[in-house]
């Protein structure tokens, strides 16, 4: 009778200390790896908000602190998620390894196990595809909870960045699951700064120096008051003409603000430029009358 096991001192112990050692030196390997990606990961992030100083830098300090906070302990989940799962594929070699090296027929054990391993692969490759995509967006700090994107589907703010599944809110209030392997490309726009552009009117043939000189006092006014401290970066810029169409040049002002945060300041701007315009006499368009009937 042919026994179940083969065991022979000391070749087999040696075999068997042999496979431990260099599982052992593998899995210290890899999850090295997996430490300097997640390293990696938080330096990027570091990275990406250097290179501004005074007003601007503490402004993005402030306001990124939040996402730093939430960057950090995301990807550090996701390090303690793969290095679980690398444990668990190191454990599942070294059993099936000493088994083979105990004389334990493994064929058939294998075959059923391959044929429902292509079983279940062809039923979730999307899923699987799902993880590794939401692995990668959050180690690379693609976006974040709070962050308005665009996903060339749909978009609006995040609620919830899963592995498999990320949740938005567009601008109506409807909530938005995408699946993270169907984001083909991301535009974020609550990265780094925003840049606010308002457009100001006037009439063709009135002095756009004039025009301009009172625009750069509003700006410098805007730019002194103590509720834009916290949003502004640096002082808005008057442009000059933009476009001269319709009987009116258009004057462009451009404000570089803290992320998501250009709205209040354009609306503030246009209607300080318009009132400030209107009391130095620079007039406005002329409205063209409406067409006779036909």
């Amino acid at each position: 009778m042919t026994p179940l096991i083969t065991f022979t001192w000391p070749e087999t112990a040696l075999e068997i200390l042999t496979v431990l050692v260099v599982a052992g030196i593998g899995r210290l390997v890899v999850a090295r790896a997996i430490k300097l990606g997640v390293a990696a990961s938080l330096h990027t992030a570091d990275r990406r908000r250097e290179g501004v100083t005074g007003r601007a830098e503490q402004i993005l300090r402030e306001v990124s602190g939040a996402n730093d906070a939430r960057h950090v302990a995301r990807v550090k989940t996701i390090g303690s998620v793969l290095r679980n799962a690398l444990d668990v594929v190191v454990f599942v070699l070294i059993v099936l390894t000493i088994l083979s090296i105990l004389g334990i027929p493994l064929g058939p054990l294998l075959a059923s196990a391959g044929i429902g391993g292509v079983a279940i692969a062809f039923g979730a490759q999307s899923l699987v595809k799902d993880y590794i995509t939401g692995i990668l967006m959050i180690l690379e700090d693609q976006f974040g909870v709070g962050d308005l994107i665009d996903t060339g589907e749909v978009t609006g703010t995040v609620e919830e960045v899963g592995l498999r599944v990320t949740r938005l809110r567009d601008s109506t209030g409807q909530v938005w699951y995408v699946r993270n392997g169907e984001i083909v490309r991301i535009g974020n726009q609550s990265q780094g700064w925003s840049t606010g552009s308002v457009g100001v009117p006037i009439a063709w043939d009135e002095d756009a120096a004039r025009a301009i000189d009172v625009l750069q006092e509003v700006v410098d006014a805007v730019y002194a008051d103590p509720r834009w401290q916290g949003v502004l970066l640096e002082k808005p810029t008057v442009a000059g003409v933009d476009a001269v169409a319709d009987g009116a040049a258009t004057l462009r002002i451009f404000a570089k603000t803290a992320p998501n945060q250009q709205w209040g300041v354009q609306r503030d701007l246009l209607e300080r430029s318009t009132e400030a315009l209107r009391r130095a006499g620079v007039r406005a368009p002329a409205l063209r009358p409406p067409a006779p009937p036909a």
